[in-house]
């Protein structure tokens, strides 16, 4: 019969082994997690990237040229000199969506969320966690961003132009039309 040590001695060695194959699973694991962490990273900038460079095309496509309105309202404000700092940036309110509304009526933050919602729908991916539009947007996915999207994201369902269908998850609402035709 074995001796009670040695059988102690037996499983602690194979309690051992087994905590060094799980150790080195582990290991594995959290290798493959900072590889697909990168590579998240670079489709979520590479996303961002190709945003950019294609919001001049659906601009001139939709014929709106920005320039020629912010031009004339900044030849507008140079006789205007006011000691006062300016209350609201142009275009910051939201109004209340209705029938016939163009998205141009939104500053361009939230032409941006309403634009991210759309390709969501258009992939039919369902709706968008403030966190989730965070990192498409090619931000750090930190508390502070994510709540300025949440609150971005309440005034557009308050307003109208965005539903909440779950708590947190965003989509557009029936009706809104934004660029590119998507509703």
């Amino acid at each position: 019969m074995p001796s009670v040590v040695g059988l102690l001695e037996q499983r602690e060695l194979a309690a051992r082994r087994r905590v060094e194959e799980l150790r080195e699973e582990a290991d594995r694991i959290q290798a493959e997690l900072a590889v697909a962490e990168r590579d998240w990273q670079e489709w979520v900038i590479s996303r961002s990237r190709v945003g950019e460079v294609l919001a001049p095309a659906k601009e001139m496509e939709q014929g709106h040229a920005q320039a020629v309105p912010i031009a004339s309202a900044a030849e507008g404000q140079a006789g205007q000199t006011s000691s006062a700092p300016e209350a609201a940036k142009p275009k910051s309110q939201v109004p209340v969506w209705h029938e016939g509304l163009a998205w141009t009526a939104l500053s361009v933050d939230y032409q941006r969320i309403l634009t991210a919602l759309v390709d969501r729908h258009r992939l039919h991916q369902g709706p968008l966690t403030c966190q989730e539009m965070v990192a498409t947007f090619g931000m750090d996915v930190v508390p502070a961003r994510v709540e300025a999207l949440r609150s971005k994201a309440k005034r557009l369902v308050a307003r109208g132009w965005l539903a909440e269908p779950a708590p947190g998850r965003f989509t557009l609402a029936a009706g809104v039309v934004v660029p590119g035709g998507g509703s």
